[in-house]
């Protein structure tokens, strides 16, 4: 029982060291690794290469496979491209079995503790994340030894015994032992280097407790149940979401067929790469993935052709998505996410300006079916994705791991965010006022119409400039939409008094003078939601 107990909490050691070591990858390479997914999933070498750099620097082929289901939900990945990914991936788990088959002795705890001291003491120097990962390591190591030492007590156990000496024989016993405890840990890594602590464990004769065939046997299943995650995720997704979790396995189903009848074979063969069994278990694992992966690479569309077939897309059942970005999966890898709740914001921001430049042209004009559209426009979209994208931001904030930096970010978010949101409001003001006219028969005179035409255009161009500045981070571009905002005001103040001395010459009626007036008003307030957006952008 001790020993159990033992092995247990060695293994939940060991899931908190690779969470504790993902976290902190993830905060230094985060933003590298989505700048990597705009650039490098354009062909299939580029997506391999990507899946393999990802997948070791997160150390979590869980985590990367969710993210990429969310990408594929949001249509911003083919499943092809995924399939790429995924091939890359395999190579890049191989890594942890390779790092936790040496034995570090006791520089394990000294990892520990200077993990904690820049944890604790120099996160103003921004080296908790360092800290984190050696942190991470040390603890992974620490839950290595335990479960080592513990597995020595449980092979006294008849049945644990008789178990591992089935497996050895009958390797496809280990493969669904495999199979079954990565699906009840979801975490093929943890398995994998539970196998290679069972190789360093010795039994009462003084023979590892498990042989080479055994360990490789569940090294296979442990790459089946690997899938469970990612088929788990996408279950209330996409039909594409599913069949990028079908790809995979496919893949890891195919591989280890391939393998299973020659494991005897494989396993001879590995013993020749080292003298030790825990290199020789993670070699086989590394072999392994990068064998399977290199033979199914040339076959990435016939891949993709069986998932689609697995699971077809069925228009009728497909609703339309308001959103083109965002997805909650990508919540998992902050980065990612800031990045896609940017892109969003700047496509409604881009949406809201249409909407801007499209009421002034029906005011101008006496459009009814354009002042109509953005009324529309305003309640179909740009309400609904402006709730969503806020909804998906605070959810974000709600994760722990956040660095001060990603909460900043997800704060100016919401911010631009309102402004965005206000804007949207302003153009169907601006409809409104151009229902009220038409119906009315208000008229606006000559020189009214050239104030008019000289000021919407220019507070458009200010705020597109604004969100241009916004999208590339650009901070002189930020410094003109500022500039355009200070000579608008100048602008707004010169048409107001055009507006007086007409109106002081009879010129200009009551009613059309509160339309004109409150139009001027409105274009005034969306120069200074530019600014906002310039001054953010400044700023950051």
């Amino acid at each position: 029982m001790i020993g159990l107990i033992q092995i247990l909490g060695g293994l939940a050691l060991f899931l908190f060291g690779i969470r504790m070591l993902s976290g902190g990858m993830e905060k230094i390479a985060g933003e590298q690794i989505q700048k990597w997914l705009d650039r490098m999933t354009s062909n299939r070498i580029k997506s391999a290469a990507f899946g393999t750099i990802a997948t070791a620097m997160l150390q979590s082929s869980g985590l990367l496979m969710v993210m990429m289901i969310g990408l594929i939900n949001a249509n911003l990945m083919t499943v092809a491209k995924a399939i790429g990914v995924m091939l890359g991936q395999e190579i890049g788990t191989t890594l942890t079995a390779q790092i936790v088959a040496f034995d570090i002795g006791y520089y394990r705890l000294l990892l520990v503790i200077v993990g904690l001291i820049f944890i604790e003491f120099f996160e103003e120097r921004g080296w908790k994340k360092y800290g984190e990962i050696l942190f991470g390591l040390g603890i992974i190591f620490i839950g290595m030894s335990y479960m080592s030492k513990s597995l020595d007590e449980l092979i006294k156990i008849g049945w644990i015994s008789n178990g591992l000496v089935t497996m050895g024989q009958t390797p496809m016993v280990a493969v669904v032992a495999g199979l079954i405890m990565t699906a009840i840990t979801q975490s093929s890594t943890a398995v994998t280097s539970l196998v290679v602590a069972m190789g360093m464990s010795m039994g009462p004769t003084g023979n590892p407790i498990i042989t080479l065939s055994g360990a490789v046997g569940l090294i296979l299943g442990a790459n089946i149940g690997s899938c469970i995650t990612g088929l788990i995720a996408s279950i209330r997704l996409s039909a594409a979401a599913k069949q990028a979790s079908f790809a995979q396995i496919f893949i890891n189903v195919l591989g280890v067929a391939l393998f299973l009848p020659f494991i005897s074979q494989y396993a001879g063969l590995v013993e020749l790469t080292s003298s030790q069994l825990p290199r020789q278990i993670a070699n086989a694992h590394t072999i392994f993935n990068l064998v399977v992966s290199l033979a199914l690479f040339p076959f990435v569309k016939q891949i993709a052709w069986v998932a689609e077939r697995l699971a077809p897309v069925k228009p009728s059942k497909t609703k339309p998505r308001l959103t083109a970005y965002i997805d909650e999966m990508q919540i998992k890898v902050p980065a990612v996410a800031l990045t896609e709740a940017a892109r969003e914001l700047t496509r409604l921001g881009e949406a809201s300006a249409e909407m801007l430049e499209q009421s002034c042209q029906a005011l101008v004009g006496k459009n009814t079916e354009l002042a109509k559209h953005v009324m529309e426009r305003e309640d179909k979209f740009i309400d609904p994705v402006f709730k969503l994208t806020v909804d998906f931001v605070n959810k974000l904030l709600l994760q722990d791991d956040l660095t001060n930096e990603q909460k900043k970010r997800c704060f100016q978010l919401k911010n631009l965010l309102m402004d965005i949101e206000r804007v949207g409001d302003m153009a169907e003001d601006i409809s409104q006022y151009t229902m009220n006219r038409i119906q009315n028969n208000l008229h606006f005179s000559d020189d009214a119409l050239v104030d008019l035409n000289r000021l919407w255009p220019n507070v458009v161009n200010t705020y597109r400039t604004a969100l241009k500045a916004f999208e590339t981070s650009d901070k002189k571009m930020a410094e003109v939409a500022c500039r355009l905002e200070s000579e608008f005001d100048l602008m707004y103040w010169e048409a107001r008094q055009h507006h007086i001395d007409r109106l002081n010459e009879g010129i200009c009626t009551s009613e059309a003078h509160v339309v004109f007036t409150e139009v001027l008003r409105i274009l005034e307030r969306v120069s200074d939601h530019a600014d906002n957006l310039g001054v953010s952008v400044m700023r950051a």
